[in-house]
């Protein structure tokens, strides 16, 4: 079968059994660095994944996908924004809300948001329901002026379920003794935890009907929450609601919400990749004294395949074939190392724990205190073109190298 020379004669340097073991050590190693590099990066950009999606699994538990208020004012005819973000297919439920700051005074005294639920429709936009350390959601009802607190606002504040808080809002009412902000004791009937310091500590939640009567809102709602059928789709989504709604209203989505979070985890993840793409490169970059070597051991190899006729950039291919091919097996089996570790990282971290009697990621220390991992399989395929980039670009001096050689100085002492 034909096969161009460049071509067979690379894949059978490569194939060969060397004279000289050191320059087979040193491929093997070659291969070894760039598997272990591409190997590492995948693993840790899968982490990076990891850490974000839980990030913003954790916010997304308690802000909606996109949101619906008023410009400088309440929401009024909520209902009929409601009505309307209804008929959206990619709406998978909306919940009215009210949210103001307020005091809050228990054994200890500390600041807060204030946010009046329906619990019924409330369980579709959030996850607040799921979030329960005590008591439920349920347990939210009309008159009764009973309160969810967040775990780090209880903490603050020293209430536990059952107890009892003083709320002091900001809406100043008149009395004979002047002007004196509204304050209105509220039960604890449970206790959330979202996993986020923000949440945990600075919110809490009551009926939306007791929020209306302490802040005297009467039938407004600050806004309206959504729920998505994909949060990725959420600017689309804004854009395509902002011109069916009518009046004084705009709708905002999560990313313009969380905007710079989000970008800085981005920014993070893109510097991580660009630090360890180096270390892929310097790995791949061994290839080059691999093939050096290499030409230096093949001086009469082709010094013979020149006077037989062959062109400089012919010899050149042939190296370049082997440097590629070298690399081609390093990405292949760094992919498949990285691949498998990160696709078990959640079971590997426990067991290395375990073994060596560590914590990665205390409890008492660290939210996440697990190491999460999302492989994703357009991170794999760009780490290994970036390998692959790296590989042909190192083959480039040595194939130059070799076909500089002049045969009659190769075959003197031959």
């Amino acid at each position: 079968m034909y096969r161009p020379l460049a071509l067979y004669i690379g894949l059978r340097y490569t194939r060969a059994k060397r004279r000289n073991h050191f320059i087979s050590f040193i491929s093997a190693a070659s291969i070894l660095g760039i598997a272990l590099g591409v190997a590492a990066l995948i693993v840790v950009i899968s982490v990076m994944n990891g850490f974000e999606q839980e990030l913003r699994t954790r916010i997304l538990g308690m802000v909606a996908h996109a949101t619906i208020t008023g410009i400088g004012e309440d929401l009024s005819d909520w209902q009929g924004a409601q009505r309307i973000a209804s008929e959206n297919p990619n709406v998978l439920g909306s919940a009215p809300y009210v949210e103001r700051e307020a005091l809050f005074q228990g054994r200890r005294v500390s600041g807060a948001i204030v946010r009046g639920v329906m619990p019924v429709l409330e369980t579709s936009v959030s996850e607040i329901g799921e979030k329960m350390v005590e008591g439920s959601l349920d347990d939210l009802r009309p008159g009764e002026f009973g309160i969810v607190l967040g775990l780090e606002l209880s903490y603050a504040l020293s209430a536990h379920v059952g107890d009892s808080v003083t709320l002091y809002a900001p809406q100043a009412r008149s009395t004979p003794a002047g002007m004196i902000p509204t304050v209105k004791r509220f039960r604890v009937v449970g206790i959330f935890e979202i996993g986020m310091y923000e949440y945990d500590r600075g919110t809490s939640v009551i009926h939306m009907q007791d929020a209306q009567k302490l802040f005297r809102m009467r039938d407004q709602v600050t806004g309206l929450r959504l729920h998505l059928t994909d949060l990725f789709d959420a600017w689309t989504v804004s854009e395509t609601l902002t011109s069916q709604l009518k009046g004084n209203l705009q709708v905002r989505d999560w990313t313009q919400q969380h905007a710079n979070f989000f970008r800085a985890i981005r920014t993070e993840k893109m510097v991580m990749f660009i630090i360890l793409s180096m270390l892929v490169g310097i790995a791949a970059f061994n290839l080059v004294s691999t093939l050096v070597m290499v030409v230096t051991d093949k001086q009469a190899d082709i010094a013979i395949l020149r006077t037989m006729g062959a062109s400089p950039s012919q010899i050149m291919r042939v190296f370049m074939v082997q440097g590629i091919t070298i690399g081609v097996l390093g990405t292949l089996l760094g992919i498949a190392l990285g691949v498998l570790i990160a696709s078990n990282v959640e079971t590997l971290v426990p067991l290395l724990e375990q073994t060596f009697g560590f914590k990665a990621l205390p409890g008492d220390v660290y939210y996440i205190n697990q190491l999460p991992s999302e492989l994703r399989p357009y991170d794999v395929a760009r780490i290994g073109l970036v390998a692959l980039l790296f590989s042909a670009i190192a083959t480039i001096y040595p194939a130059w190298r070799a076909s500089r050689t002049e045969p009659a100085r190769a075959l003197r002492y031959e």
